[in-house]
Parts: structure tokens; C-alpha cells; sequence
């Protein structure tokens, strides 16, 4: 039985489709099918069942299933071994939501990969919880504890959010010193049906009931407050990469969160997975601490933009 034929069924038995596992792998889905068919064919049974949502394992399949799984930390165990205690080597990829991932890792794992030379990593950012179950990462960064399942979890790091608007919408109304004043102006957030984490449902906690202009994304609304459409809840960490957007009303709304990485319970004997780990925690709680070090002092505006 061919190590590489079992890694392609393992690609496919996570994606459910030959193109998913084909992308994931770095080649294209007929080869992916012919892998899959002459594993098949070498077994003398059928391993997937194609349905009109892809490719669902068959019982011999689901069978097969927690072997492949221990040949696969076999294999990494011993790449692991040959490669030594001290550098991290090989794919990775993390999931973590569209903020973490867009003002956060793109430093963090840059530090990392040049740390590692041997380090490839993909940063799949998703305005969604990911399921490490299916192996959409091998390790994902989320907004709250899981409290389902079988997991390695371990918690990251505080971070801040407080209301926050751009100099030229502020110039335009009245100063802002207490919540009532936040009474028409615009207000910008989730989009209420599409919050896919309790802890991000931030508005509720201003009194606002609700906002105009919404996004499933967070990077979409700072956009949006960055161009001037109104007032929304921000992360501390994010303000230093928009110019001009100032927060307000600190001591009356602030918000703490937390970020956590969460890994397959497979990967808790890992050596490559626990340093990883750590390295990334180390490197997100420097870089929210550096960022939101340099977030000004706020100051009152006036109607006409002066200080």
C-alpha cells in the first residue's frame, strides 16, 4: 500500500471533492480520481460514494479511515525525529477569522517564516468557525473557547475594541461625549443573522439597536469606517493600519475579547505542533500588544475637525 495514494485518501475523505483535495494537495483532480481509483483497485473495494455533494466515504471507507489517520502521525512523527528539536518545517495552514487574519498573522507568521526557513504557511481567513474535524486547517484561531468536542486548546490573547469613527465623519456632527449622542448618527456592524460567534455581536453592548450598514466582515466594515460611513466597534489592533480613524467614548465603551488556538487532540504529541503553537502565541500576543501601543490618546473634536 502506497504511503502517497493514502494521503490523497485522506485529502478527499476531508474535502469531499476531488478539486478541494486536489488544491489542497497542489495537484489537479483527474489525478486526484486516478489516485483514489487505483487505491481502490489495489484494496478490491470501494472507498467513496459519489453523491450530488461530492464524494462521502463508503463503509469500507470509514474503515479505513482512523488507520490512515495513525499512518499520517506515524509519517510525521518521523519526519519530526530526522528533522531535529529545534527547527519547524513543513505546511501548515491556519484558519482564524478575517481581523486576526488580516491585521495580525500576515506579521506574525512572516517573523515565523523567517525563523524557519522550512516553514510553509497558508492563512485561510474565513468569517466563520472552522472544522478541524474535516481538516479545513490543521490548527485554527477562534473568538471563543470551544466547549464541544476533542481539541488542544489554548488561549492566545486579550485584546481591545472601542468605538471608532474617521476624522471627516466626526467633523460633520456635533462632538461626542456620552452614548445619547450616538442617536442618528450612522452606526456600522455585523450583519445580525450572519454573527456566527456570540462574542462578536458588539453592538449589543453600546445600547444601539441598529446599525445601517453592516458586513459579515470585520475588515469590510473598518473599510467602511476608514471611507467616512459612520461609527462602529473596531479593533484597538486594527486603528494603526487606518489612518485617521480616532476612537471615541473609551471610558463608557470598551470591549475586551480573547483569541484562541484550537488543534486536533491528535496533534498533543507533536513536538512540530507544540512549538508551532507556542511560537504563534508568543508572536500574536508581541504584535496585538505592539499595535495597540500605537493607538493615540483620545482627544475631543470639535464640529469644524480642531482639537
Amino acid at each position: 500500500m502506497d504511503w502517497d495514494d493514502m494521503r490523497i485518501f485522506l485529502a478527499v475523505a476531508r474535502a469531499d471533492s476531488l478539486s478541494a483535495a486536489g488544491r489542497r494537495l497542489g495537484i489537479d483532480a483527474s489525478t486526484v480520481g486516478r489516485r483514489v481509483l487505483r487505491l481502490e483497485t489495489a484494496l478490491a473495494v470501494k472507498l467513496f460514494q459519489k453523491t450530488p455533494q461530492g464524494y462521502s466515504l463508503a463503509p469500507e471507507g470509514e474503515r479505513l479511515l482512523p488507520h490512515a489517520e495513525t499512518i499520517e502521525a506515524a509519517m510525521t512523527g518521523a519526519s519530526e525525529a530526522l528533522s531535529g528539536p529545534g527547527g519547524i518545517s513543513g505546511q501548515v495552514r491556519i484558519g482564524a477569522p478575517d481581523g486576526c487574519a488580516n491585521y495580525l498573522l500576515p506579521q506574525v507568521c512572516a517573523r515565523l517564516c523567517a525563523a524557519h526557513p522550512g516553514l510553509e504557511v497558508q492563512i485561510v481567513a474565513l468569517p466563520r468557525v472552522f472544522n478541524l474535524s474535516r481538516r479545513e486547517a490543521d490548527m485554527a484561531i477562534a473568538v471563543s473557547r470551544p466547549t464541544a468536542g476533542k481539541a488542544v486548546i489554548q488561549r492566545l490573547t486579550d485584546y481591545n475594541l472601542h468605538l471608532a469613527a474617521h476624522e471627516d465623519y466626526l467633523s460633520g456632527h456635533p462632538p461626542i461625549r456620552t452614548r445619547a449622542d450616538l442617536k442618528g448618527l450612522r452606526m456600522i456592524g455585523y450583519i445580525s443573522d450572519m454573527i456566527f460567534d456570540r462574542e462578536l455581536d458588539y453592538l449589543a453592548e453600546t445600547g444601539v439597536e441598529r446599525a445601517a450598514l453592516t458586513s459579515n466582515s470585520v475588515s469590510v466594515q473598518m473599510q467602511a469606517i476608514r471611507a467616512g460611513a459612520g461609527v462602529g466597534i473596531v479593533h484597538d489592533f486594527a486603528i494603526p493600519f487606518c489612518p485617521g480613524v480616532r476612537r471615541i467614548l473609551t471610558d463608557e465603551v470598551s470591549l475586551t475579547r480573547s483569541f484562541w488556538l484550537i488543534r486536533h487532540a491528535d496533534d498533543r504529541s507533536s513536538q512540530r505542533m507544540n512549538r508551532l503553537a507556542e511560537a504563534l502565541a508568543q508572536g500574536l500576543k508581541a504584535e496585538v500588544a505592539r499595535l495597540q501601543g500605537l493607538v493615540p490618546v483620545e482627544t475631543e473634536m470639535s464640529p469644524a475637525g480642531r482639537t
